[in-house]
C-alpha cells in the first residue's frame, strides 16, 4: 500500500508512521496491490483525531476516530478498517455468486479469506419513504433540513436540475452532495 501522511496541527513523527503503518499491515492482507491510504492526524485542544481512508477499485473506505491519546486512535481506526473491509468483501462474494457481473470486481481482492463470517451481511431496510423533490438552491436546503431537524436533506438544484443532498457535519459545517457522472 502507498502512504500519504497529512498532520493539522500537529507533526507527523517517525513514530506515529511507523505504528501507523504496523497497525494498518493487519488490513493489507485484504485491500488489492498498490491501494492507496491517505492518512490525516489532526489535535484540536485535548482530542485527537485520525482519518484514514483507503482509494479501493470503484470503493473508497473511510474510518474516523477521535480519542484523547493518538496511539488509542490509531489502534481503534485499524480495527474499524478491518471490520469494514471484510464485511465488504463478503457482500461482494455473496453478490458474486448471485449475479456475474459482481465477479469481476471481486478479483481485485485475492486472495479471498475465507474464515471471516459477518453476521450483519445482509442489508435490512426497516422504512421506506417517498417524498416530492422540489426545485431549490443550496441554501434554501440547509433552511428546510433545519427546520425539519434531519442531519441531511435530498433536493433538486434549481440551476443544473441535479438531484443534491446537504448534510450537517460533525464539526457544526455543512456539506454538499453534487452527482458526479462518469
Amino acid at each position: 500500500m502507498r502512504y500519504s501522511f497529512t498532520g493539522k496541527n500537529t507533526t507527523v513523527t517517525d513514530a506515529l508512521k511507523e505504528k501507523i503503518t504496523s497497525k494498518l499491515e493487519r488490513i493489507e492482507k485484504l485491500v488489492p496491490e498498490g491501494a492507496s491510504v491517505v492518512v490525516t492526524l489532526s489535535v484540536v485542544k485535548l482530542d485527537h483525531t485520525i482519518e484514514v481512508t483507503v482509494n479501493l477499485p470503484k470503493r473508497i473506505l473511510r474510518a474516523e476516530v477521535t480519542s484523547q491519546d493518538m496511539y488509542a486512535a490509531i489502534d481503534e481506526v485499524a480495527d474499524v478498517l478491518e471490520k469494514q473491509m471484510v464485511k465488504y468483501k463478503n457482500r461482494l462474494r455473496d453478490k458474486a455468486r448471485r449475479d456475474t457481473s459482481f465477479i469481476d470486481e471481486l478479483k481485485y481482492f485475492e486472495p479471498i479469506v475465507k474464515d471471516a463470517k459477518d453476521d450483519d451481511s445482509e442489508v435490512k431496510i426497516a422504512k421506506t419513504k417517498k417524498f416530492a423533490i422540489k426545485p431549490m438552491d443550496a441554501e434554501e436546503a440547509v433552511m428546510e433540513m433545519e427546520m425539519l431537524g434531519h442531519n441531511f436533506f435530498v433536493y433538486r438544484n434549481a440551476s443544473s436540475d441535479e438531484v443534491n443532498v446537504v448534510y450537517k457535519r460533525k464539526n457544526g459545517t455543512y456539506g454538499l452532495i453534487e452527482p458526479e457522472y462518469n
